[in-house]
């Protein structure tokens, strides 16, 4: 039987939700297509159990998955799968966007999504190898690479298996247990076209939804386990009509789970919707607010403004349904009189939790193809590249500034302070995560030293003489 072995590198950093790890979804589908191809297959995430080395010689071919900041690692693994003589498929939104430098790594490259790019590669696997007409593959021929026309992303989404989780291979005794977060998606693609980010270039324009009953049909493998539910979609509620059907299936069959989801702040315009929600079992929507300014909202083409902000807030509060709010700090809109209030904002209108997200250029997004044309990019070790450092050269503040807003933040908001004050309104949940992340910046401040010390050097005319590589050693021109 032939085997195929896939992995999800681990992540360089962390953030406040780090402890509830739960893994991307890609390996899991694709891997459940390929054993009902009669492959043997296996799946490794890192981030929650080491690869088995002696086993990578056993596989045909290996798969690896990565994102930008992941991105360091999967290249380090397929090398080392390579000085095995093992061939390397890689695929995700890194090797997507930046194929070339992939394919420097691995031996081909699936652009895009992937499920039915690689039942056509192992259709030709199985045969003559002849690639030619393989939708969305990148590969080398004689030294040239070969980059076939993509695909149209697959319009009928109930054909995708469900991720078989049963793949994952490790001694973590944790994965699937009692009180894991288990992800679903029930869709793909977004309309909108938001500067910083790379899910439309991914996946498309047009949303496509799973019918309710297949949502369902893999809901129902849990309902009888004690796990909670992460809605793993862009904007869970992106088809209101369709999204309130999904929630009376799960409330007529008393699913009873716990369940959280991504979801944009209009959510709150429809009042029915968030009863349903909360009736069904949400417990907590995470929504990018990106900022307070409506000038950096406009630049970032967001399509909301302040008060739609606010009144999303209120609305769920109202409604007792916690709020995960995401800002971005660094826009050249922005200074610090903008972080500050943005901290104030957070803490008067007593969100459960937050992340200060630094602007990140990830490839694909309208946002790194303007800063490399204005040169403004400094590091390429794409490990920074996770929200959390700056990676580019910020308009009104210093590089080191942009860095200690960030830190300023989440010291400002994870503080005593603002436990003391959840704990005596009842938030228990949003105290628990409090004191977490309040651990969690100390130990990103010690894990990150040289890199801080680097910052505090970069002075406006040595920007292009400091590099860093990937295990943080310091090199000065």
């Amino acid at each position: 039987m032939s085997k195929i072995i896939f992995i999800e590198p681990k992540p360089p950093g962390f953030h406040i939700f780090s402890k509830y790890m739960s893994p991307r979804l890609g390996t899991f589908i694709l891997g459940n297509l390929m054993t009902r191809r009669g492959w043997d297959v296996e799946v490794y995430v890192e981030d929650l159990a080491e690869i088995d080395w002696e086993r990578i010689p056993e596989a045909e071919i290996v798969g690896i998955s990565s994102i930008t900041s992941t991105a360091p690692r999967a290249y380090k693994i397929a090398d080392k799968i390579h000085d095995m003589g093992v061939p390397v498929i890689m695929g995700g939104p890194h090797p997507t966007f930046l194929t070339d430098e992939t394919l420097e790594h691995a031996d081909y490259v699936i652009r895009g999504e992937g499920e039915y790019s690689l039942m056509k590669f192992i259709d030709v696997w199985e045969t003559d190898r002849n690639f030619s007409n393989v939708p969305a593959l990148s590969y080398k021929v004689n030294g040239k690479i070969i980059h076939n026309p993509i695909s149209e992303p697959a319009p009928e989404l109930d054909k995708i298996p469900f991720p078989d989780f049963t793949l994952f291979k490790g001694k973590n005794k944790k994965f699937m247990s009692k009180g894991s977060v288990i992800p679903i998606q029930t869709s793909r693609g977004c309309p909108f076209h938001c500067s910083f980010c790379s899910v439309t270039p991914m996946f498309g324009k047009q949303y496509r939804m799973r019918s309710v009953e297949n949502i369902m049909k893999e809901l129902r493998q849990y309902r009888n386990r004690q796990h909670s539910i992460f809605f793993y979609d862009d904007n869970f509620a992106a088809k209101p009509e369709h999204t309130k059907e999904l929630l009376r299936a799960m409330i007529d069959e008393k699913l009873n789970f716990k369940w959280s989801a991504q979801v944009r702040v209009d959510v709150a315009k429809d009042i029915e919707m968030l009863r349903l929600m909360k009736k069904a079992g949400c417990h907590t929507v995470f929504i990018g607010f990106e900022s307070i300014n409506p000038k950096t909202l406009e630049a970032f083409k967001k399509s909301q403004g302040v008060d739609d902000i606010i009144n999303a807030i209120k609305i769920l509060r109202k409604m007792h349904i916690h709020i995960h709010g995401m800002f971005m700090l660094g826009a050249d809109q922005d200074n610090w009189k903008t972080v500050k209030k943005t901290v104030q904002f957070s803490r008067k209108y007593r969100l459960t939790s937050v992340q200060f997200m630094i602007m990140t250029p990830f490839p694909g997004c309208d946002l790194y193809y303007s800063l490399l044309n204005e040169n403004r990019i400094l590091f390429n070790d794409w490990s920074l590249y996770d929200a959390h450092h700056v990676v580019f050269k910020p308009i009104q503040f210093s590089v080191a500034q942009l860095q200690k807003a960030q830190i300023y933040g989440h010291k400002k908001f994870y503080s005593w302070l603002e436990r003391f004050r959840k704990l005596v309104l009842g938030n228990a949940r949003g105290f628990i995560i409090n004191l977490y992340a309040h651990h969690l910046n100390k130990i990103w401040k010690k894990k990150n030293r040289t890199y801080l010390k680097v910052l505090s050097l970069l002075k406006a005319n040595r920007y292009a003489e400091v590099k860093i590589d990937y295990k943080e050693k310091i090199y000065l021109g």
